[in-house]
């Protein structure tokens, strides 16, 4: 299982400065785009960052002008303008630490994504459309960066210079480490208490105080879609069917079974699974769960020491808010962590290594 690796054999950037690759026209363009996507929404006073339904000051808008100016900047100095007197370490370091920012701006799309699939609407379109162009400003940033250390003669897989032809060797598939399993399993029994409580409500069961058939009729004002009160009557839950989901995840990150397509797949059979198809899921949910889940605890802690009221929402009483709060973002935080620690531990254990060409896969 290999596949031949470009070799460099003269360090430099001349040849990036020259022709620079697909990503960083595409990130130039991204960022001319982002840009004034925020200069737009600053000037006519629009919000584009929330906080749940609650609308942030314009003024954080600016801030969506100032990193897609700098990262426009950031690509002039390395492609064309001062990249011989810049010090090369700069300009990585500075595209991903804009990857950072760009990606605490698209907190929460995963959770517009699930509530767009179970009511056809999010809380503000502006909104998500920012969340969106950050997430694609997070993945043209990354590419970029990856393209400047291949350009500078660094391998991007091992950061060597190679001399030599070289060969990408995928190792054999493993599972995780022993502990890194323990954590993975710990955040799928989380869920546990959780899909519990959503299948009680969804089978017409009473839970904190809240009947099932309450439970439907709450999800049908907030406007519901068709399918999902068709699976809440039949005493299904989507949600407990998505942490199901979540749940198949983490353990096809931390067994060796999830690098390779199963055997009821023909025509698969056999090939490896490309890696960014388990990671990216697995990233996007661990950067939005662990903090929405951290938060989330806070919260439940301050309201269960009596140090901030607890609005009871629609449970009878802030007792049972705070009952289902525990269950429900307990379970986001211990799941995000482990998924975090799994996504980590797979990426690293099915990393392409450089090795001379005709070597043997590592066991």
């Amino acid at each position: 299982m290999t596949e031949n690796a470009r070799t460099v054999s003269v360090p430099g950037l001349g040849r990036w400065r020259g022709r620079p690759s697909w990503a960083v026209y595409a990130t130039f363009g991204w960022a001319l785009v982002y840009g004034g996507f925020g200069l737009i929404a600053a000037l006519t006073g629009t919000a584009v960052f929330y906080r749940a339904a609650e609308p942030l000051p314009v003024g954080l808008n600016w801030i969506i002008v100032v990193v897609a100016a700098a990262a426009s900047v950031t690509l002039l100095a390395a492609v064309r303008l001062w990249d011989r007197r810049v010090p090369r370490p700069v300009i990585p370091v500075t595209l991903i630490g804009l990857c950072v920012l760009t990606g605490a701006a698209a907190f929460g799309l995963l959770m517009d994504a699930v509530t767009f699939a179970f009511t056809q609407g999010v809380d503000s379109w502006t909104a998500t459309a920012n969340r969106v162009l950050a997430a694609v400003g997070v993945v043209l940033l990354v590419a970029t960066a990856r393209s400047y250390r291949s350009a500078s003669g660094a391998c991007v897989r091992c950061g060597a210079v190679h001399t030599s032809p070289t060969a990408r060797i995928s190792p054999e598939p493993a599972p995780a480490p022993p502990r890194v399993r323990v954590l993975a399993y710990a955040g799928a029994a989380a869920f546990l208490p959780y899909a519990a409580m959503k299948t009680t409500w969804a089978l017409g069961g009473t839970f904190a105080g809240v009947s099932g058939a309450q439970m439907l009729a709450t999800m049908e004002h907030n406007g519901a879609s068709g399918v999902l009160l068709t699976l809440e009557r039949w005493g299904v839950d989507a949600t407990a069917l998505l942490a199901a989901l979540g749940v198949f995840l983490i353990f096809g990150l931390v067994r060796p079974w999830g690098q390779t397509f199963p055997r009821w797949t023909p025509a698969l059979r056999g090939r490896r699974v490309p890696r960014w198809l388990p990671l990216a899921p697995a990233l996007i949910g661990a950067a939005t769960l662990v903090p929405y889940g951290a938060v989330g605890l806070v919260y439940a802690a301050l309201g269960t020491s009596g140090a901030v009221t607890v609005s009871r929402g629609d449970f009878p009483t802030p007792e049972d808010a705070l009952l289902v709060t525990w269950i429900g973002l307990g379970a986001f935080a211990v799941y995000g962590i482990a998924l975090a620690v799994a996504a980590w531990s797979y990426l690293r254990r099915t990393r392409p290594i450089c090795a001379a060409t005709g070597a043997r896969a590592p066991a």
